[in-house]
């Protein structure tokens, strides 16, 4: 066994391991793996791209000494900017619209960015986080480096190279791969380079409700319906990252079912999961419980359920959106 020894954060992100879960493996037939993302330092998968984004940028001079480094982001992509910018000594600004996990606010300041909040609203709004921090650095572009995750393709670039290779090290018997996507990049990335190497490998992408991907996927038109409590994940648009996914299926859960899964696994297994994790665990257990059996499954556990404490884990929020706790897993198969 051998074991990093780093100099500085960011070179411990990556590496990360996988994870059977017994009582859902056991229970579809079928061996189901989460790699688990919340190994990385700043405690997400978005610590890859925010590293593969930063390292590209230094080495085209587009971020430059004296810079600080500005994102607009619901979360885990800000702080791992955090956790690289500190690293390398760059300050960072995180464009965060309000209403997101508390917790996420907390650990951006924790790891010594600066938060700016704005209201949430549509993208076609120039008032978005994402049209807000893109302006800021127009307007001062010698001072700020925009990372831009949403069409920086070094997004995909670090699934690409690290993350899908990891994989394919770590399973080589990989029959599907199960993945959310916000910007795209995890599962293009990792989609495409494991496809080179096993065509055969299914991939399947899950969407929340109120996202459009699904129905791109679909039909090639975006169209979305309902809402959900998880953050991060969903879009209603085509990012240059999820253009180059080479999806084969995309499926759709309720949060009742994100709800289901996540205290089924908790009290099973003692993993506790966050939102787009559950959603992703949800889609991996639905394929192995309806496919073939004896096969090997793979998703993200992109991060810690303490991120999602005050939405997921929070039963006064959990009964405001009418969702019910005490479902099991024998009412969610029956309503499969």
């Amino acid at each position: 066994m051998t074991f990093k020894i780093a100099n500085r954060a960011s070179e411990l992100i990556g590496g990360t391991s996988i994870l059977k879960i017994e009582s859902l493996s056991k229970l579809a037939g079928s061996d189901i793996f989460v790699k688990c993302e919340y190994e990385n330092p700043g405690g997400s998968i978005k610590d890859r791209a925010a590293l593969q984004m930063t390292e590209d940028a230094l080495a085209c001079g587009a971020l430059k000494e004296g810079m600080t480094i500005v994102e607009g982001t619901a979360g885990n992509t800000g702080i791992g900017l955090a956790v690289v910018g500190k690293s390398l000594g760059f300050p960072v600004l995180v464009v965060m619209p309000r209403g997101q996990a508390h917790e996420k606010e907390r650990m951006i300041g924790l790891f010594g960015a600066e938060l700016r909040l704005v209201d949430p609203c549509p993208f076609k709004d120039p008032n978005h986080f994402y049209h807000t921090a893109k302006r800021i650095a127009d307007e001062e572009s010698n001072r700020y480096w925009w990372a831009n995750q949403f069409e920086n393709t070094s997004n995909y670039k670090a699934h690409y190279q690290n993350t899908g290779p990891e994989i394919w090290q770590q399973l080589p018997k990989l029959d599907c791969l199960v993945s959310v996507a916000g910007t795209g990049g995890t599962i293009s990335g990792t989609s495409q380079f494991l496809k080179e190497k096993k065509p055969r490998i299914q991939v399947v992408l899950v969407d929340p409700d109120g996202s459009g991907l699904k129905s791109y996927v679909d039909t090639g038109a975006f169209a979305s319906s309902g809402s959900s409590f998880t953050e991060g994940i969903g879009i209603m648009r085509l990012t240059q990252n999820f253009a180059a996914a080479k999806v084969d299926q995309a499926v759709n859960f309720s949060d009742q079912d994100i709800l289901t899964i996540s205290r089924f696994v908790r009290d099973e297994d003692g993993i506790v999961l966050g939102s787009s994790s559950a959603l992703n665990v949800c889609a991996a257990f639905h394929n192995a419980y309806k496919g073939q059996k004896s096969r090997c499954i793979l998703t993200f556990a992109c991060d810690l359920g303490e991120r999602s404490y005050s939405k997921l884990y929070d039963g006064d929020f959990l009964k405001s959106k009418g969702l019910d706790e005490n479902r099991n897993m024998d009412q969610m198969l029956g309503s499969w």
